[in-house]
């Protein structure tokens, strides 16, 4: 289990790895599909920082409630 879970995590940062390479190909005025996947880059970044934004909101207003539910 520990083999798959390190594929996993290797295929994602494969997956960011090649999206920041179109961001900045893309920048420099790359082909169609580069600018297509790096769209999708700038999107999925904005999506994750508001998601971040969200749960910092969500974590301050109620830490007093659930804050030994993030420690590990």
């Amino acid at each position: 289990m520990g083999t798959l879970a390190v594929v996993v995590l290797l295929g994602i940062l494969a997956l960011v790895i090649v999206g920041c390479v179109c961001v900045v190909w893309a920048e420099r005025g790359g082909p169609r599909p580069v600018r297509v996947v790096a769209a999708v880059t700038l999107a999925a970044g904005q999506l994750v920082r508001g998601a971040q934004k969200n749960h910092r909101r969500n974590g301050s207003s109620s830490s007093g409630d659930d804050g030994g539910d993030s420690s590990n």
